[in-house]
C-alpha cells in the first residue's frame, strides 16, 4: 500500500479547430496528498474533472503539467500496467467470455503469479464478497450487483498499492447501492488499501470518505472531513452541493441593521455589519440548512413568512418545500407537527398555506452573491 500525491496537476483539452490560446482547461493546478490507507472521495457535478483526475492517477491519461507520486515513486512516465493500481469502472468491464473465477484471476495471471497462489486468492476474495457460489458463472448470468462485486473482487485480488473506483455504484438500484456501499466500508476496513473514489452523489461521499475533495469546473473548492465540509463550507457551491436537501440560499438586501427578504426581516447586529463592511442596499446570500428551520407561529423576531409549495412525508422526517420572495426553501422536520399527522380529524398541510419559520442566527451563513465566497462565519 502507498500514499498518493498530486503536485500541481493540470489537464488541457483541445480540438483540431482550436488554437493553443483557446484551449479548454479540464483541470487546473490540483494538489493534495492522500496518506497511506485512507479512503478519499472526489465529488462534484458532471464535467468538474473528477474522472479525468482519476484516469491521470491510473496512467490512462497524461497530465498536461504536474507530477503524480505513488508512494515515493514519480510515475509520470510509468505505464498504467506498471503503476500497481487497480481500477473499477462504472460499467464493470468484465470479460464476457470468462467465468467469475477467470475474471478474478486474470490480473494475477498477467503478472505471472503462480497458479496455487491465484487459486487461493480467488477463493479468499470470493468468500469475503459472498460470490464464492458464482465462480463457474459468466457475467451475463449475473445480476448488476453480482457483477459489481466481481469487478471489485478482481481489483482486490491483485493486492494493489492503490484502489481507484469511478462511480462504481451508479448502475445499481437504490437498495442495492446502499448495501454495496456498506460492504465497501467494511471491505476497506479489512484490506486498508489507499482508495480514491469518484462520485457525484454527496450521500456516498459523506458516508464513505475519510476526506472529501469537492471539485467544480476543474478546480478544488474544498478538502476536508465529511463533517468539516458539511458544517463549515468555504463557499456557496460547496454549501449547496453537499447535503440532502442542499443548504437553503436566500437572497437578501441589507437595510439599516436588517436583512430584508420580501416582507420578512432578519436582524443584523451593528458589530457584524461593521465587520462585513455592509452598506445600505447591498445584496447578500443568506444560507441556512433545512434542519435548522423550525415552524414557530409565536415567533416575532428573525422570522421568515413562507408559502408551502410541497410536502414530502418520509416516515420519521417530513420535508416541506416553500417559497419566499420567489426563492424556494426546504424545511426538514425530524418529527412532523400535529397539523401534518395522518389522522382523519387532523388538518393536513395545504399547498398555498403560509408558515412562520424561526431560526437561530448562530446557524446562519452569509455568502458573497457575485463570487460565492463565504463572508460569515469569517474564514480563518
Amino acid at each position: 500500500m502507498s500514499s498518493v500525491k498530486l503536485e500541481r496537476i493540470s489537464r488541457k483539452f483541445a480540438t483540431a479547430a482550436t488554437t493553443p490560446e483557446q484551449r479548454f482547461m479540464g483541470i487546473d493546478d490540483i494538489s493534495f496528498e492522500i496518506p497511506d490507507g485512507e479512503f478519499w472521495v472526489l465529488v462534484g457535478p458532471s464535467g468538474c474533472g473528477k474522472s479525468t483526475l482519476l484516469r491521470i492517477i491510473a496512467g490512462l491519461e497524461a497530465a498536461t503539467s504536474g507530477n503524480v507520486y505513488i508512494g515515493e515513486r514519480l510515475v509520470n512516465q510509468v505505464p498504467a500496467r506498471q503503476r500497481d493500481v487497480a481500477m473499477v469502472f462504472q460499467n464493470y468491464a468484465l470479460y464476457p467470455h470468462m467465468t467469475v473465477a477467470e475474471n478474478l484471476g486474470f490480473g494475477m495471471q498477467m503478472r505471472g503469479i503462480d497458479r496455487s497462489t491465484i487459486e487461493r486468492r480467488i477463493k479468499d476474495v470470493a468468500k469475503s464478497l459472498q460470490i464464492d457460489m458464482l465462480l463457474d458463472r459468466k457475467p451475463k448470468q449475473l445480476s448488476g450487483g453480482q457483477q459489481q462485486r466481481v469487478a471489485l473482487g478482481r481489483a482486490i485480488a491483485r493486492s494493489p498499492q492503490v484502489f481507484l473506483l469511478d462511480e462504481p455504484l451508479s448502475n445499481l438500484d437504490a437498495g442495492l447501492r446502499d448495501n454495496t456501499r456498506s460492504e465497501l466500508q467494511q471491505l476497506h476496513q479489512q484490506v486498508g488499501i489507499t482508495t480514491i473514489y469518484v462520485t457525484h452523489d454527496c450521500t456516498e461521499a459523506m458516508t464513505l470518505a475519510d476526506r472529501i475533495v469537492v471539485l467544480d469546473r476543474g478546480y478544488i473548492k474544498q478538502i476536508g472531513t465529511p463533517q468539516e465540509i458539511y458544517h463549515h463550507p468555504l463557499d456557496r457551491m460547496v454549501a449547496t452541493f453537499i447535503g440532502t436537501p442542499p443548504m437553503n440560499i436566500i437572497p437578501a438586501i441589507y437595510q439599516d441593521r436588517y436583512w430584508q427578504i420580501g416582507d420578512s426581516r432578519i436582524s443584523c447586529t451593528p458589530e457584524l455589519a461593521a465587520k462585513l463592511q455592509l452598506h445600505q442596499g447591498q445584496g447578500l446570500d443568506l444560507g441556512i440548512r433545512a434542519e435548522y428551520l423550525t415552524i414557530d407561529p409565536e415567533a416575532t423576531a428573525n422570522i421568515l413568512t413562507v408559502t408551502i409549495i410541497g410536502v414530502e412525508t418520509q416516515g420519521r422526517e417530513t420535508l416541506i418545500k416553500a417559497q419566499i420572495n420567489g426563492t424556494t426553501v426546504a424545511i426538514n422536520l425530524l418529527a412532523p407537527p400535529q397539523w401534518l399527522a395522518l389522522a382523519s380529524n387532523t388538518p393536513r398541510a395545504q399547498i398555498g398555506q403560509q408558515l412562520t419559520l424561526g431560526f437561530s442566527l448562530e446557524w446562519l451563513f452569509i455568502f458573497d452573491p457575485s463570487t460565492g465566497r463565504r463572508l460569515f462565519p469569517a474564514l480563518h
